[in-house]
């Protein structure tokens, strides 16, 4: 117990020191695990979609964009500048305080899984997949195309000029000092996000032993055999989707404040595809697999930048680096997933998937 506690210790010790470390080698840096955190309470999210409830969805990118564009609303000039009575009504701007957008964002976001979950609860598997894909692509395209008649999200041109995050006076869009030392904006943004991936943490792993936890375990096993035992599977599917996707909501609205700027084309199926991938590199169903896999594929496009920039300038420009660079990121989740085909951290096997019990003087501990 000692030994875990002081684990614990040198782990949050290593986390708030980290972007200070970090800092001297460039804010590019500190942006990256910024934007890794974020993909880590995205990816804790889905996670009790696809791994608890082993509902495949596809389009929970749909509730990113929704607490983006939510935030960006919200907290930009863009509907100030439109609408002329909204003007009237705020002649000071819209500008929403940092403790109303968080639980707007999660509630917003929770209707629309909701909203999502009410029509395919009786679907399961590839059709599942198609439909929720098509949720987000539908949602996409909307955010691409209001901009007319009416202007509310200004198209593909985007919302910019969005409000940073405002806690108790300190503004985390600008530079500060503590003690004669410099934080930069990106680094104040980091322990903002790192307390919401610390409390997503730990309202998924209260989730995951609690009695809805099991119910959502017992419907991913066999979905017939939990409605024969009493489990309300309509209700926990629709309380899955809407759970999951609360934290797609407010990592969302974090996005666009930290972003400044939020367009259609940051919502697009491939950013779906890299969470769903996420949650399967790093092991379905187990939290902390879930974190590495997120931490993983966020930070590895990135540094492998490093490494696709001087193969193209060795091929003399023939290939396109951003292109590689993808090649790159396939090749290493490829060679991961066939040495570890369950996960980088897997959750321990159980009930069917257990090993058998070992031998017991040279009898077979279960006989038939």
């Amino acid at each position: 117990m000692k030994n875990k506690y002081a684990i614990f210790l040198l782990s949050g010790l290593g986390l708030l020191v980290l972007p200070l470390l970090a800092q001297p080698f460039g804010d590019a840096w500190v942006r990256i695990i910024d934007i890794a955190l974020l993909y880590v309470m995205l990816a804790l999210g889905l996670n009790i979609v696809v791994g608890y409830a082993g509902l495949l969805d596809l389009g929970y990118v749909a509730f990113y964009a929704v607490g983006a564009y939510m935030f960006g609303l919200l907290a930009g000039p863009h509907l100030w500048e439109t609408f002329p009575w909204i003007k009237a009504t705020f002649p000071n701007g819209i500008h929403v305080a940092w403790w109303l957008v968080i639980p707007l964002g999660a509630l917003l976001a929770g209707m629309f899984g909701m909203l999502l979950g009410a029509p395919t609860l009786k679907l399961r598997g590839d059709y599942l997949a198609i439909v929720t894909l098509g949720f987000g692509e539908i949602i996409r395209v909307f955010l691409n195309n209001l901009d007319a008649p009416v202007n509310i999200t200004n198209g593909p041109k985007g919302l910019a000029g969005i409000d940073s995050i405002k806690i108790f006076g300190l503004d985390l869009g600008k530079a500060t000092e503590v003690f004669g030392y410099r934080l930069s904006s990106v680094t104040l943004y980091y322990y903002l996000f790192l307390v919401l991936v610390i409390f997503t943490i730990i309202i998924c792993y209260r989730l995951e032993r609690s009695r809805i936890g099991r119910a959502w375990m017992a419907i991913r096993e066999d979905e017939i055999a939990a409605k024969a035992m009493g489990i309300n599977t309509r209700n926990l599917k629709l309380l899955a989707f809407g759970m999951g996707a609360t934290f797609g909501g407010v990592s969302g609205a974090m996005f666009a404040s930290f972003q400044r700027f939020i367009s259609p084309e940051s919502f697009s199926l491939q950013e779906s595809i890299m969470i769903v991938a996420m949650v399967v590199l790093g092991g379905i169903g187990h939290i902390p697999g879930v974190i590495v896999g997120a931490l993983l594929l966020a930070a590895l496009p990135e540094v492998l930048r490093y490494v696709a920039d001087p193969l193209q300038n060795m091929t003399g420009g023939r290939l396109d680096a951003s292109i590689l660079r993808q090649l790159l990121v396939a090749l290493a989740m490829i060679s991961i997933m066939l040495i570890r085909p369950r996960g980088l951290w897997p959750s321990p096997e159980h009930g069917k998937a257990a090993p058998a019990p070992a031998a017991v003087n040279g009898k077979q501990g279960a006989k038939k």
